[in-house]
């Protein structure tokens, strides 16, 4: 990390290898530009990383992308570390926090539509056992975005795995609104 100008603080590993698939999808190689994502092994942890990358630790530049869910542990961490007070949604993008609605697989299976992920999870090999979740009392009738959804937070490390085979299947027009701005922002540091 001594090269690096920026970190962008991420819960977990799949979104941080949603990040990377979609810099590399855009010719980007953010570690070559300086740029080093970080997964935190939780959202709860944001504060321990501020402290170390941000102004009272390295005074690296800060990014990141959370779950609407843990907007407010960001938001409390970055007012702690200075970094402003009452923050908004509109200052956490300013600083160049992104937040999903409601997480990163639910932004990712919207943008792609639930056929073109099913065809990713058959591509998988995986169609059968996401056919046996459908049919799961507790599961049966519901949306199959929801479905999904749950599919992807099922088995380990299936959220890891499909971060980047969904990226790799989107659409480069439609890429989630957080993971585009988050992208645009990092591309202002390769100017600064």
């Amino acid at each position: 990390m001594s090269d690096t100008h920026t970190v962008v603080l991420v819960e977990g590993v799949s979104d941080k290898s949603a990040i990377e698939a979609l810099a590399e999808r855009h010719g980007r190689n953010l570690a070559a530009e300086g740029i080093s994502v970080v997964a935190m092994g939780g959202a709860t942890n944001i504060g321990t990383y501020v402290g170390r990358f941000g102004p009272a630790g390295r005074g690296l530049r800060l990014a990141g992308l959370c779950d609407v869910g843990e907007e407010g542990d960001f938001r409390r961490s970055l007012e702690r570390a200075g970094l402003g007070c009452d923050l908004g949604r509109s200052d956490l993008e300013a600083l160049g926090f992104f937040v999903c609605v409601a997480d990163l697989e639910d932004e990712l299976i919207r943008a792609l539509g639930t056929a073109a992920v099913e065809r990713v999870v058959a591509a998988e090999g995986e169609l059968s056992s996401f056919r046996t979740l459908q049919k799961q009392p507790a599961w049966r009738g519901s949306p199959t975005h929801d479905q999904l959804r749950r599919f992807m937070g099922s088995g380990g490390g299936r959220k890891i795995r499909y971060s980047g085979l969904l990226v790799a299947a989107l659409d480069l027009d439609r890429v989630p609104r957080p993971l585009d701005l988050l992208l645009a922002h990092l591309s202002t540091s390769r100017t600064r």
